[in-house]
């Protein structure tokens, strides 16, 4: 019996927790189990122990690693931050190109309109003057013709004939008594 309890000592003596394995197969024992088969159990009880608890030195190497986590998340998050301001400046740096740009295109747009009144002015003026010298030689070359005398319309109105026909006169109806 002290064998068996004192092998499952000697296998978990890098276990950080304590473990009394002999106090725990005697136990088993007193209350009706076989030696071995207690000896097997607290066995598989170490093995599972070590296995699924964290150690006091687990627990330092993973603050270990969160603290060295957080050092890179933060030199990642100040490069983005720097990246993003870059990108910030070059957006405005772009915007304003583009404001120059339009800016310029307005000018050069409100210059072209001008110049199209201008033209179009221009344009206007000279085909009004090209038809009223049209009008003016036709005028010249067909000179306009005397005036006639017009009677006023009260003359000109006639009387209506007498019809040709004389019309018959109107038969007499069923209600009225015969002459």
């Amino acid at each position: 019996m002290s064998t068996t309890a004192t092998n499952a000592e000697s296998v978990y003596k890098g276990a950080s927790f304590v473990f009394d394995s002999y106090a725990y197969v005697r136990r088993l024992r007193d209350a009706g189990m076989d030696e071995q088969q207690a000896a097997i159990q607290a066995e598989t009880f170490m093995a599972l122990a070590e296995d699924r608890l964290a150690t006091k030195q687990d627990v330092a190497e993973l603050k270990r690693d969160i603290a060295e986590s957080n050092v890179r998340i933060a030199t990642v998050e100040a490069s983005l931050k720097r990246d993003i301001e870059a990108t910030k400046a070059e957006l405005k740096r772009d915007i304003a190109a583009i404001d120059a740009k339009v800016e310029t295109t307005k000018a050069e747009l409100r210059k072209d309109i001008e110049t199209a009144k201008v033209e179009t002015i221009k344009w206007v003026v000279v085909t009004g003057m090209a038809i009223l010298g049209g009008v003016a030689a036709i005028n010249r070359m067909f000179p306009p013709l005397p005036a006639y005398y017009h009677p006023p319309l009260q003359e000109m109105r006639q009387t209506v004939p007498p019809p040709v026909f004389p019309v018959p006169p109107a038969a007499p109806t069923p209600s009225q008594p015969a002459r």
